[in-house]
């Protein structure tokens, strides 16, 4: 396997006494208090962005919704664009009117690198921002998903850093590192037994609070001596961002205050139904969308108990041979031997966006606060082509739902006519999630903007 470094920006060797996480450090009652500081241009050439927490106390989540073999453009491409009703879902985005308005479709966006191993260049190229190594025989990633990045940013104060689900394949499209692939959980049953067994406890909902946030709220007030001098030291540019972060310390002083006075108690969280022991085969037939609901439904309640917060849930693999309803050949073979306008295969990704509908909806019915888990979220969905008969990685599917507690626009259809760099909208859901990037992608795959078009 490759050893290749992934791509960071350059250090800035004029202040080699700032780390790349620099801390604020102060002193409080029984020891010492650190607070992480925005990444600044003096020390690694990056930008600060957003927290990654919602204004009502409940956490930002992340997920990924991946399927196999594409779609068919003409009959995925919505009607009109922007925001409201100057657009319409198409045929096969119709299971998703429920949810229209907080969903956002990207398309005419490609990914750029060059498609020398079909059905796995363009999954690997989208997600982790760099070219496979290799061919169509053997190859291996060059750098981490864009899962992972997330988990590392936002997974380490849950019991599960990230969670995987296959509904088809154990193989999904998460990688921690260029040689280490993550499995999905493949038995709703027997991820039951290890999210909601015996060992489960429903949280309370009496008011009691989480001693840790009066810590933090005092480490907060610990460091502030030291902020003075800081600022002192910085160039105009660092010291707007170093104001940016502490704009966002001030407001989350204010909600630990809300949180210790009325903390969120999770009441949506509760042990869900057990799903059935086993999903046989039906006349040779996978039950790929009862295993999925039953996996939707327990994956929302992880989300919703806070046992992780970075979620891959991957509905099929590339090139699958699955067989759905009366289909009489594999997904895979039908994209490219049915003839015509390919009515079995569209049938097919209908099925599939259906069951996208069905995991977002089911967010979408727990509440959080004010709004629902889905508001809470930002789920990503996308496929490895476009058209499956041609591997196009042009006019790549892209939806995006839940805004991120409204760090991203939602109810909008944007499209490129110039097949831009789908490295765009991976920046923008990024700094979305909170993580520090100022740039995303390798190459011919690099970009430096996000797209403008859907961050709020």
């Amino acid at each position: 396997m490759s050893s290749k470094s992934y791509r960071h920006g350059p250090a800035v060797g004029a202040w080699q006494r700032f780390s790349r996480r620099r801390f604020l450090r102060g002193l409080m009652a029984g020891g010492s208090a650190a607070v992480a500081l925005p990444i600044l241009e003096i020390a690694a050439g990056r930008q600060a962005f957003g927290a990654t927490s919602c204004g009502s106390g409940f956490p930002q989540r992340f997920g990924l919704f991946f399927w196999g073999n594409g779609n068919l453009p003409p009959r995925w491409t919505p009607v009109g664009e922007g925001d409201g009703d100057d657009w319409a879902l198409s045929d096969q985005l119709a299971p998703l009117a429920a949810v229209k308005d907080k969903l956002t479709v990207v398309s005419g966006h490609a990914v750029k690198v060059t498609n020398i191993s079909p059905h796995w260049s363009g999954g690997v190229g989208l997600l982790t921002g760099q070219a496979l190594i290799g061919d169509d025989n053997y190859w291996e990633v060059a750098a981490p998903t864009i899962d992972q990045v997330i988990a590392d940013e936002i997974g380490g104060e849950t019991l599960y850093r990230s969670m995987q689900i296959g509904v088809a394949s154990e193989k999904v499209f998460s990688w921690s590192d260029a040689t280490t692939q993550n499995f999905g959980e493949t038995d709703p049953y027997t991820l039951y037994q290890r999210l909601f067994g015996d060992t489960f406890v429903e949280p309370g909902s009496g008011g009691i609070v989480d001693p840790r946030l009066g810590y933090r709220r005092s480490a907060l007030d610990a460091v502030m001596a030291d902020i003075g001098a800081l600022q002192a030291s910085l160039g105009a540019s660092d010291r707007q961002r170093l104001e940016q972060h502490l704009d966002g310390v001030r407001e989350l002083e204010q909600r630990l205050a809300r949180l210790q006075e009325d903390p969120p108690d999770y009441e949506s969280c509760t042990r869900p139904d057990a799903p059935e022991t086993d999903y046989p085969e039906l006349e040779g037939r996978p039950q790929l969308v009862a295993r999925s609901r039953a996996f939707a439904h327990l994956t929302a309640m992880a989300l919703a108990c806070d046992q992780t917060r970075v979620l891959t849930f991957q509905f099929s693999q590339p090139l699958n041979g699955d067989l759905y309803g009366d289909a009489a050949d594999g997904h895979h073979s039908l994209t490219h031997d049915e003839g015509g306008d390919q009515p079995t295969v569209h049938e097919i990704t209908t099925t599939i966006i259906g069951e996208l509908a069905y995991l977002l909806e089911t967010l979408d019915a727990v509440p959080e606060g004010e709004g629902t888990l889905l508001d809470n979220s930002l789920v990503l969905a996308c496929s490895e082509t476009s058209e499956g008969k041609t591997h196009s990685l042009e006019e790549l599917p892209l939806l995006l739902a839940g805004g991120g507690c409204g760090k991203l626009v939602t109810g909008r259809h944007v499209r490129s006519y110039t097949a831009d760099n789908a490295g765009h909208v991976m920046l923008s859901v990024l700094r979305a999630m909170g993580v520090n990037r100022a740039d995303w992608g390798d190459g011919d795959t690099y970009v430096s903007d996000g797209l403008s078009e859907i961050e709020a």
